[in-house]
């Protein structure tokens, strides 16, 4: 009976979030309880499993979230996100445009969460379309295929984040391996597949029309950033906008090549490299950086930086509780018993194990909407697996977060968000958007199935 128990506390929370529209965490809380009394978990024991489960998992990520939520508030409060759009404005120049916002996107999508990041774009975007005339779902949708990998993809983001943990993956290499999937995916599902949609009618707010120099008309005229460390106009300059927003990029990447290559040679240097390497440290050091370059050094004090650092607190602490609620669930069914069960039949399936997390956690969206849900719900059904097979488990960090973005569809915000800010119709928001996540999910997980033959 354990599995049919598990799969009616699967489809409970499933109806929990999208049918009852009840709270994500809640949700987690009510579904973990049911399922460790279902189990045959003793009473007394039930809500100590919770209980353990959620610090598990909290304490191993609550570090590494919270210091990236606040390094992404910094740099949009800072005005370095406009400055980075700006600069690759320039850069690219108008034939290239389109490519100057994927990039932006891409770029500004590694330190800032995903809604903050959309929000905070579609003034660019809209900026665009009004001074060059030009289709504005053609225009914008690259730009939030951008931003939708580096969500579902690439660390410092919750739901990959609490994936590297839960597989016990490397964050260096699964940043590594996530940018090389990472580009196909928006390459396909942004420009290529956006030379499709330049008929579809989108009529955005007049407000996004306004040519004001100093918000987003401003960002796309250009003229309001210098490459010095503070320019005249009161925004950090490139050098500071890039090298603060992509601190943490760069660390992990070179402490992770310096552990490679000190393997086995010289104890000490892996040693430091491995605690210079560490997320939490890396996060850490990013932040003290930009709290000085994106904050001190343009005049701000460090009563008003921390404020910064307060406000993003509270933009997470919802994402926080949902990985812990995630992390209950996987903990009781791990203390149930009930995880060899499913590893046992997971592996009877005769499936490729990436193929099967990435089927997991797009059956999962389709039905919850929310990717970071489906991510984590999906890893607590893999885990058993992993611990009995030798999958790499940065590869299926990858495969589970290609997953969870497949089939946006009523019950995603992001679709509701795309669909009022462009003023599209249903139709044509399934046509766009909706086709558009489930390309990247699509292409991530050929990206993911083509380097588990490399790696």
């Amino acid at each position: 009976m354990a599995l049919p128990t598990v799969l009616l506390c699967i489809v409970l929370l499933i109806l929990l979030i999208s049918w009852c529209r009840l709270n994500a965490f809640l949700a987690f809380l009510l579904v973990s309880i049911l399922a460790g009394i279902l189990l045959g978990i003793p009473l007394n024991k039930v809500v100590a499993s919770v209980e353990h489960g959620m610090g598990d998992t909290l304490g191993s990520l609550t570090i590494i979230i919270a210091l990236g939520a606040m390094l992404g508030k910094l740099v949009a409060s800072s005005g370095a996100a406009r400055t980075i759009a700006t600069s690759l404005m320039d850069l690219f120049g108008m034939k290239y445009i389109q490519w100057a916002l994927v990039a932006t996107g891409f770029i500004i999508g590694i330190p800032l969460f995903y809604s903050v990041g959309f929000v905070l774009m579609i003034p660019l975007i809209f900026s665009v379309v009004y001074q060059y005339k030009l289709p504005a779902v053609y225009i914008g949708l690259p730009m939030l295929a951008a931003l939708s990998v580096t969500h579902g993809f690439l660390p410092p983001h919750p739901s990959p984040t609490a994936l590297v943990v839960q597989f016990k993956a490397n964050m260096g290499f699964t940043l590594l391996y996530g940018l090389a999937v990472a580009v196909p995916a928006i390459i396909v599902a942004g420009p290529l597949f956006s030379m499709t949609l330049k008929k579809i009618p989108s009529i955005p707010s007049v407000l996004f029309g306004e040519n004001d120099p100093e918000g987003a008309a401003g960002i796309a005229s250009g003229n309001t950033v210098s490459g010095d460390i503070r320019s005249p106009g009161g925004l950090p300059g490139r050098f500071n906008s890039f090298g603060s927003s992509l601190l943490p990029v760069f660390m992990l990447v070179i402490t992770g090549a310096a552990q490679y290559f000190c393997s086995g040679h010289h104890p000490l240097l892996q040693s430091l490299a491995g605690f210079a390497g560490d997320p939490a440290i890396v996060m850490l050091v990013s932040l003290l950086v930009a709290a000085y370059s994106l904050g001190i050094s343009m005049g701000k004090s460090v009563s008003q930086v921390m404020g910064i650092y307060a406000e993003a607190i509270k933009d997470i602490a919802m994402v926080l509780l949902i990985i812990a609620g995630a992390g209950a669930l996987k903990q009781v069914l791990s203390d149930s018993g009930v995880s060899v069960v499913i590893a046992s039949k997971l592996q009877s399936l005769k499936m490729p194990p990436l193929i099967l997390g990435w089927l997991i956690a797009s059956i999962l969206r389709l039905c919850v909407g929310s990717a970071t849900v489906a991510g984590l719900t999906a890893a607590g059904i893999v885990l058993p697996l992993m611990n009995v097979s030798h999958v790499n488990p940065n590869l299926m960090v990858l495969a589970i977060g290609a997953g969870s973005l497949m089939f946006s569809h009523v019950n995603d915000a992001g679709f509701w968000m795309f669909k009022e800010y462009f003023n599209l119709t249903i139709k044509d928001t399934f046509k766009s958007w909706s086709v558009m996540e489930t390309l990247v999910g699509l292409v991530g997980l050929m990206g993911v199935l083509l380097l588990n033959r490399l790696v």
